[in-house]
């Protein structure tokens, strides 16, 4: 048995939807289908779920019906080319009415994919399940894992084949609570451990990870197999293939995700299992990935090394101001902190002012213009000099390293260099890896 998730590329307009349609009746084994919103159909147009969250930010500006009406035209257009037809009309009314009533960011956010499954279980006349009725939330906005694994396993058992809305679920209280972006991936995670799948597949518009940014490396190699901590390395730094959270519900169920093209059904794709070692791949890496946008925030204090408490005190100082930090190296007599720039916005005076006050530090400096680079692979655990490969290939490339960090796995090692040499780094380590004699 198979669970099968579909992208908003995949449900982006009519064409798409019957190939997504053709895909599931081809296996008969591909039960339950979980939906995201429908996508952009080209550059140039909107997705569903940003135009769903400029519909409530218009809520109160009077101009609801012109922020609603691309909505209804896209799923008009859609239903008005598939067969059978939905009765699309009626439940736009019932989610513009919705909107409108909850008044909920996250409500109207869900009603994209709500739309997005309601017209795929009329055009595969199987049953539309209602994800708010079986992924739950506690009070705090927390997952309830087990909870929702019971309510699936209950509900679906009698259903032989159903479509589900990803993206979102319910508070205690009833109310519609979303994951982040990308959260469909997480939704049908949850469905394929619940129902005990063989496989999770998630249908997407690439053929599956590649072991670089095709935007920076031409014609990256393909990634045949990851691991399930391969994969969540590479995707939390910026492969945007699948949202890094949706491993864990199949991993515990020890469910292998394959990653599919809707739009060419034949490619390979690549296979998430929890273990690549006996899969014969002789590459020391198996993939990069980097992120832009990353300030290092460097603390000196004589003595440092003796000091007790002293990371403490400064982490403590993150908390207290809301602020997530990335990597922490240090040094005898110096500490520093990376942070995404984003979380710095409008907080860095304050939180410099309580590093001060914490540390009494001798020094303490922002440096910005910094991006993180993750080479990754359980290969490198058993080869030597991976490190130093990936140092030779940015040397030979006159590239400055600020930073270095590898974990205790040994799965990665993440340097961090100026974002100017950041495209630049990349093709290095991938040359020097993939491309070297």
């Amino acid at each position: 048995m198979r669970v099968c998730k579909f992208g908003g590329t995949s449900m982006a307009d009519a064409a798409s939807i019957k190939r997504v349609i053709n895909i599931i009746r081809r296996d008969e084994g591909r039960k339950y289908i979980v939906v995201s919103a429908p996508g952009k159909r080209d550059k140039s147009d909107v997705k569903i779920t940003d135009a769903l969250y400029a519909c409530h930010d218009a809520i109160d500006d009077n101009d609801f019906d012109s922020a609603f009406a691309p909505i209804e035209e896209r799923f008009e257009q859609i239903c008005g080319d598939l067969a059978p037809k939905a009765d699309i009309a009626s439940v736009l009314d019932d989610v513009r009415r919705g909107i409108l009533s909850e008044r909920s960011r996250d409500f109207t956010a869900s009603r994209g994919e709500y739309l997005s499954a309601y017209v795929l279980s009329s055009a595969l006349q199987v049953p539309f399940v209602d994800s708010a009725e079986l992924i739950k939330f506690d009070s705090d906005g927390a997952l309830l894992l087990d909870e929702s694994l019971a309510l699936i396993k209950s509900r679906l058992k009698d259903i032989p084949r159903a479509v589900l809305p990803g993206f979102y679920g319910s508070l205690p209280d009833g109310r519609i609570k979303t994951f982040s972006r990308g959260g469909s991936d997480i939704s049908g995670a949850i469905v394929a451990s619940a129902v005990g799948a063989d496989v999770y597949e998630n249908w997407t518009d690439v053929n599956g990870f590649l072991s670089a940014d095709p935007r920076v490396v031409k014609s990256p190699r393909p990634i045949d197999w990851l691991s399930y901590n391969e994969m969540r390395e590479l995707s939390y730094m910026g492969a945007e293939v699948l949202h890094p959270e949706a491993i864990f519900p199949v991993r515990r169920a020890g469910i292998p995700i394959h990653i599919k093209n809707t739009f060419d059904p034949s490619a390979p794709g690549t296979v998430i299992v929890s273990n690549v070692r006996h899969m014969g791949d002789a590459n020391v890496i198996t993939g990069i990935a980097g992120k832009k946008g990353f300030s290092i925030i460097n603390i000196e204090k004589e003595m440092m090394n003796s000091e007790i408490g002293f990371g403490r005190k400064v982490l403590s100082v993150f908390e207290d101001e809301g602020i997530c930090f990335e990597h922490m190296p240090s040094g005898i007599d110096t500490l520093s902190v990376v942070v995404r720039d984003e979380y710095l916005e409008g907080k860095l005076p304050a939180l410099l002012s309580s590093l001060w006050r914490a540390t009494n530090a001798d020094a303490i400096d922002v440096q910005s213009g910094l991006s993180l680079i993750a080479t990754v692979g359980h290969n490198m655990t058993s080869r030597q000099g991976t490190a130093a490969g990936i140092f030779k290939a940015l040397a030979g490339r006159h590239i400055n390293v600020r930073m270095i960090d590898q974990g205790s796995s040994e799965l990665n090692v993440i340097v961090g260099v100026d974002t100017f040499d950041y495209e630049k780094a990349i093709r290095a380590i991938y040359d020097h890896f993939f491309c070297a004699d």
